[in-house]
């Protein structure tokens, strides 16, 4: 071979050997990346025109690449932000459902409520007359704190109910007996006579029952639609981690320093990436998905036996009821009172000659069906729940579903028909690695996020704590029981309605404060009047707790 023709072959094949593999003349201009990059909102005063060593990349690959380091740290940034928006994104039902149905159920109970005060004071201004407008505070008293319970105040529904029938009692005492004059002691010995005496019927006994399990209910349920909404929006507000940021920057934009701006990631690459950033997302799954079943169970009871709706709608006729049985058992009352409390004085001599008001007598006499108020806030109870419960079952296995949801988008990866051409992490070929299973503990191998596995997310584990709390509430508030507990534990507390014994195992991590509400068997429409009076501190709940579970009956 002729000495020339070796000396031109000879610097010929050193600048092949010093282009990357792969390389072509095209490959070599940075026009691509260019126009994608400009297209970001970046300035072009950043890139290279043409290929560059790429000794300074600290993420992507160190070859020859269209990025600077100025455009690394920039693509770096961007691929955190839209890492952000597209969990936001994502989550974007969830908590839109949680969000829009607290407000239409907030909306329903409160309209409710008005609508059975507005009913109430119609039908009694209308039977009564003066004698109900001056003695009205006694039922406005009742659906303020009927009010107040459901809004989270701290009232007793039992003892506010039973306070109810006693005040009604010294007032219609009163006006069947307007020839005496009661002093306040001989008015709280007439109230003391009230379970005895039975003055109203069993209207009062069942009324109780009634109000207590439905409000029991409703509240919690819209507490759990509040605690939904609040855990929905805080986990969807995510924080990378250092690792993952990396991580996103080498999926989603480092095919754009080796030149490759229009291909996308992987789909298993992607996912492998979007475990290892939302790992403790995924552990948040088991608790959520327990939360929305016990939001299913209560929904049930409200469809049900603890019908917000059909105790309230006809609270005035019952209320007139048992009126009307006081006031046609008002002798026999009066005489056994007399007895027990001793006769009272003589009222003075004016009032002694006054007998029982005449319209105070009247029959009541209750709405025609045309009369009675519309279903509040445009709906009732039943439609509102099934809408509801339907929402609530598409959002089970959010969390752990993130990752997919996020990959299938077509604006993120290559999707899965297209695994041969499209970004890997280091060129424009298949993702060999397997994918990882979910949660923080699986991702001790991933190939493509550095998890620290040994420390959970702490603003995660408050969630799950505050869902756990939310899910005993609920589960006692199926039962019909209201109980205020404290969790115990250093990462979360929680106060409202709740108690019992789920799943044959009583609770160990709550202390239980306070027991009001009489036991209520739920499928039962009766009630055992001397539950009220067991004893319900911790020691008596422990005990009975024990006892009954190892009969596997504590439910």
């Amino acid at each position: 071979m002729p000495s020339w023709i070796g000396a031109i072959i000879l610097p010929l094949s050193g600048l092949l050997l010093s282009l990357p593999a792969g390389a072509d003349v095209k490959a070599r201009s940075c026009g691509e990346v260019r126009q994608a990059y400009g297209a970001k909102g970046f300035s072009l005063a950043d890139i290279p025109y043409q290929e560059i060593a790429g000794e300074h990349l600290r993420i992507c690959p160190q070859e020859y690449t269209c990025c600077t380091t100025e455009m690394e740290d920039k693509l770096s940034q961007q691929s955190k932000l839209e890492f952000e928006n597209l969990v936001e994104e994502t989550s974007h039902f969830v908590r839109t459902t949680f969000v829009s149905r607290h407000k239409k159920f907030d909306e329903f109970f409160r309209e409710l409520l008005e609508n059975a005060e507005k009913s109430l004071n119609d039908m009694f201004v209308r039977t009564y007359g003066m004698l109900y407008m001056q003695n009205s505070e006694v039922f406005q008293d009742l659906f303020t704190e009927l009010k107040r319970y459901y809004t989270g105040g701290n009232v007793n529904l039992e003892d506010m109910l039973n306070d109810f029938w006693a005040r009604l009692l010294e007032r219609m005492f009163q006006l069947i007996n307007p020839q005496y004059h009661f002093s306040e002691d001989y008015l709280e010995c007439v109230s003391k006579y009230t379970d005895q005496l039975k003055p109203f019927g069993d209207v009062p006994r069942k009324l109780k029952i009634q109000v207590t399990r439905a409000f029991i209910a409703a509240r919690t349920f819209v507490q759990g639609l509040t605690v939904g909404r609040e855990v929905a929006n805080r986990v969807s507000k995510v924080s990378p981690t250092p690792g993952c940021i990396r991580a996103l920057m080498k999926m989603l934009y480092c095919p754009y320093c080796r030149g490759l701006p229009t291909v996308r990631p992987c789909n298993n690459y992607c996912l492998n990436v979007m475990k290892g950033c939302l790992a403790n997302q995924a552990d948040l799954d088991t608790e959520w998905n327990l939360f929305i079943d016990a939001m299913l169970l209560v929904a049930e009871r409200l469809e049900g036996p603890f019908n917000i709706e059909s105790v309230m709608d006809p609270i005035d006729v019952k209320i007139s009821e048992a009126i009307m049985n006081m006031q046609e058992n008002s002798m026999q009352v009066s005489a056994k009172v007399f007895q027990g409390c001793g006769q009272p004085k003589p009222a003075p001599a004016l009032r002694s000659a006054r007998s029982a008001p005449e319209n105070f007598n009247t029959r009541f006499r209750p709405y025609n069906p045309e009369e009675r108020p519309t279903t509040a806030a445009g709906t009732s109870l039943d439609r509102l729940v099934t809408d509801i419960k339907e929402k609530l079952k598409l959002s089970k296995k959010v969390w752990s579903a993130l990752p997919y949801t996020i990959c299938k988008d077509e604006s993120v990866t290559a999707g899965t028909s297209n695994e041969e051409q499209c970004w890997n992490g280091h060129s424009k070929a298949r993702y060999l690695p397997e994918i990882m299973n979910d949660g923080l503990t699986n991702q001790i191998n991933n190939p493509e996020v550095d998890v620290d596995i040994t420390r959970p997310d702490t603003f995660i584990r408050q969630q799950i704590m505050a869902l756990r709390v939310m899910t005993n509430k609920l589960k006692n508030a199926y039962n019909g029981n209201d109980v205020n507990f404290q969790d115990t534990s250093d990462e979360s507390s929680g106060s409202g309605s709740g108690s019992g014994c789920m799943d044959d195992v009583c609770p160990t991590e709550f202390e239980f404060v306070t027991t009001e509400a009489p036991a209520v068997d739920p499928d039962r429409r009766e009630v055992d009047s001397s539950a009220a009076q067991r004893g319900h501190s911790l020691l008596w709940w422990s005990l009975t707790c024990t006892a009954l579970a190892l009969q596997r009956l504590c439910r």
